[in-house]
Order: C-alpha cells, then sequence, then structure tokens
C-alpha cells in the first residue's frame, strides 16, 4: 500500500464522465469501477495532508484534436459539457490545485504538457511548477486512461526527476489495439515508476 505524506501528490487523472460513465462519448471500458478505489486514494492523501491534484481534460468545440476536425478522438470532454464534468462518484476535494487540459484545442495526454496536434509543439502546463513550489518529490498516479493520459504523465513524471507511483487497479485502458494498457504499463515500468 502506498503511504501519503506532505512530501507527496495524488494525480488525478481524468475521472470524467465522457471516460467514466458508459453514456461517454469515449467510453473507458469499467472506466467507471475504478471510481471507488481513486476515492479511497483521495482520503487517504488527504488523511496524510499530502496535495491532491485533479486534471480535467476540457476541449473546445472543434479541435484538430477530434475526428471531425481531422484527428483520431471523436468529439469528448467539450468545456461546460457533461462530458467534461469529473464523475459524480468522485470525491472531490475543494483544497486541492486543478488543472484542465486542451483548453486551446491542444492534445492534453500528460498533465504535465500540452502538444499541439498539427505542429507537435509542446507547452508545459502549471503542474511541474506547483509541484516545486510545495517541495514534492513523489507522485502517486490514478485515473484514465492507462494507455494515454496516465502513460504520458508518468512518463513525464520520471523525466522530470520525480519518483512514480502508477495504481494498477485505480487506472482502465482504453485499449485501441488490443494490448495497450499493457504495454503502457510496462513502458512506465520501463521508465522507472513503480507499478502497485
Amino acid at each position: 500500500m502506498v503511504d501519503y505524506d506532505t512530501e507527496t501528490a495524488l494525480i488525478v487523472t481524468d475521472v470524467q464522465n465522457d471516460f467514466a460513465d458508459p453514456k461517454g462519448s469515449l467510453y473507458v471500458k469499467d472506466g467507471e469501477d475504478i471510481v471507488s478505489v481513486v476515492d479511497d486514494h483521495v482520503a487517504r492523501a488527504q488523511a496524510g495532508s499530502a496535495l491532491v491534484v485533479y486534471s480535467q481534460d476540457w476541449h473546445p468545440e472543434s479541435t484538430p484534436h477530434f475526428q471531425k476536425d481531422g484527428g483520431v478522438w471523436p468529439v469528448h470532454c467539450v468545456g461546460e459539457t457533461w462530458g467534461a464534468q469529473f464523475h459524480p462518484q468522485l470525491r472531490v476535494l475543494e483544497d486541492a490545485e486543478y488543472l484542465k487540459k486542451g483548453t486551446g484545442g491542444e492534445d492534453g495526454y500528460s498533465v504535465f504538457t500540452v502538444r499541439d496536434p498539427q505542429t507537435g509543439r509542446e507547452a508545459s502546463t502549471a503542474l511541474e511548477r506547483i509541484l516545486h513550489g510545495r517541495g514534492i518529490r513523489r507522485l502517486v498516479i490514478v485515473g484514465l486512461a492507462t494507455d494515454y493520459c496516465v502513460k504520458e504523465t508518468a512518463l513525464d513524471a520520471r523525466r522530470l526527476g520525480f519518483e512514480t507511483v502508477v495504481i494498477r487497479d485505480a487506472v482502465a485502458a482504453v485499449n485501441l489495439e488490443e494490448g495497450d494498457g499493457e504495454r503502457a504499463l510496462e513502458a512506465m515500468h520501463q521508465a522507472g515508476a513503480e507499478l502497485v
């Protein structure tokens, strides 16, 4: 089990209706099943005075990220819609940090980085600055989806020198190609993330 303390941050990645509800436009199979596990970690992080960070995909109505505009994904997590809201069973703390990704139409896979889907140019989010400002040295990552936002966040975390833990039963994969989730877990492990 993971212990939480003031040098640890729990990153709750994109536990939103479009991903975690079977009616969502980019539903992750069994995504709703991880919510109670995520909630347990949120409660434990709060009890240990750890920082909790929630991320949300938060797209405009049109973006090259979407199939209708030339991208690979169905329309999802459009800002201010039901699909972009947190899953109703997710434990959401008031005194946490919140980061919205893709607000300018970027690909927002990693909570650390957004990427222009046409030029590939990357830009940092505020996350690294927030973590360094709070003296965080270790990240615990949960949420959706294993093979995209969780993986990219974990790989960025390792690249930036953070100890990184991924909770296996608190993530679920899209699996566009069979086995993507397992390959993502292996990539995170190879990068030095601990899989618990």
